[in-house]
């Protein structure tokens, strides 16, 4: 049986020489969707965290809190990267779902692509914050 505990584990001590961990973990069938993705089968989602290693410098993820009700759990993490040259977080969550061993059916990733990616480039960074200002609600005092 796969546990909470040693999935979280996993994800913040996962290396690139750890991809091929996720079969112990995820059904070979589950479905994975984040911003950028919507897939099935464990060998995607390897794929996908192999090219997060990649593309990204040193990601780390901290999972600061989690939630577990009968087949499902949030955990809520931190992903500490360098992109371009600088440091960077992104947080988000992930909605997991689980068979009856334990293993992720389906994982669900919730982050914000524009603040976390987009406005970290240098072409689109400028673009993507005027377009978050011009799309914000007017901060005003309610009396």
């Amino acid at each position: 049986m796969v546990t909470l505990d040693a999935l979280v584990r996993f994800y913040e001590t996962l290396t690139p020489a750890d991809v091929d961990g996720f079969a112990a973990f995820y059904a070979e069938d589950v479905h994975f969707v984040d911003p950028f993705n919507d897939v099935h089968g464990v060998d995607a989602i390897k794929c996908i965290f192999s090219h997060m290693f990649e593309q990204l410098g040193a990601p780390r993820f901290v999972v600061v809190e989690r939630f577990e009700r009968g087949d499902q759990a949030m955990l809520i993490w931190v992903l500490h990267c360098r992109m371009g040259g600088r440091d960077i977080e992104i947080a988000g969550a992930s909605h997991l779902r689980f068979d009856d061993e334990g293993r992720v059916t389906a994982h669900r990733d919730f982050w914000d692509a524009a603040g976390g990616v987009y406005e970290k480039l240098p072409l689109m960074g400028g673009m993507m914050r005027w377009l978050r200002r011009r799309l914000a609600a007017p901060q005003t005092t309610m009396e």
